[in-house]
């Protein structure tokens, strides 16, 4: 009985220290996440990246993204939906962690449409086709070509412009940053230079809503 006693509180003891263990490696990550994006903030704002929404909106999210990631496609109406109703207060600034294989050239293909002023439909196209182009196991970014074209782009600029040094500098500054942010997953948001520290839509939902209240007070 006495034995039973003691290995059962030790369980508890042994449950009670992972639990508190969690709990401060979990508030460790937050500080030394919010500590990155405090020490490396130029890194969440480049001038050279693609935005949505006012420029002078006083609430900036910036998202790193994988054309080839299911989680950004589906976030991707969640983000333009609050975005839209919030007018003239929120912009978006994307950028590119393209962790899967192939997104390198899915991204420079939407760097070539967004200079002949398309990007978003293009990543609204890419995003409702992904399932065709971007499967895990056989990854066909060069396929992407095809759900492109009811966009009206000039695929031959496209396939200059692709390669183009400044092109080529976008992708390669956020591969930068990334690794400077420490970012090992996508999406990953930050607001207002905060970042989303528990994944979901309802946790970044009220992170924007935080920023927000701040931000425009008794609107």
């Amino acid at each position: 009985m006495k034995r039973s006693l003691i290995v059962i509180t030790s369980v508890v003891a042994m449950a009670a220290l992972f639990i508190i263990g969690a709990v401060v490696y979990s508030n460790k990550s937050a500080d030394q996440s919010q500590n990155l994006a405090v020490e490396n903030s130029a890194a969440l704002n480049r001038f050279s990246s693609i935005t949505y929404g006012p420029a002078d909106a006083k609430v900036h999210i910036v998202e790193f993204m994988d054309p080839a990631c299911e989680a950004c496609s589906q976030f991707y109406p969640f983000v333009k939906n609050i975005i839209n109703s919030n007018p003239g207060k929120i912009k978006l600034t994307v950028r590119y962690a393209n962790f899967h294989p192939g997104s390198d050239y899915v991204a420079q293909v939407l760097e070539a449409a967004r200079a002949q002023g398309k990007f978003w439909p293009a990543l609204e196209a890419l995003f409702a086709t992904q399932d065709q182009w971007a499967s895990h196991h056989a990854p066909a970014p060069e396929t992407v070509w095809q759900y492109l074209g009811h966009l009206g782009l000039d695929f031959d600029q496209m396939r200059k412009d692709m390669n183009e040094p400044k092109v080529m500098a976008v992708i390669e500054q956020d591969r930068a940053d990334v690794k400077a942010l420490q970012i090992t997953k996508t999406p990953s948001f930050y607001v207002n230079n905060k970042p989303l520290m528990k994944f979901g839509h309802e946790q970044l939902n009220q992170l924007i809503n935080s920023e927000l209240a701040i931000a425009y007070p008794g609107q």
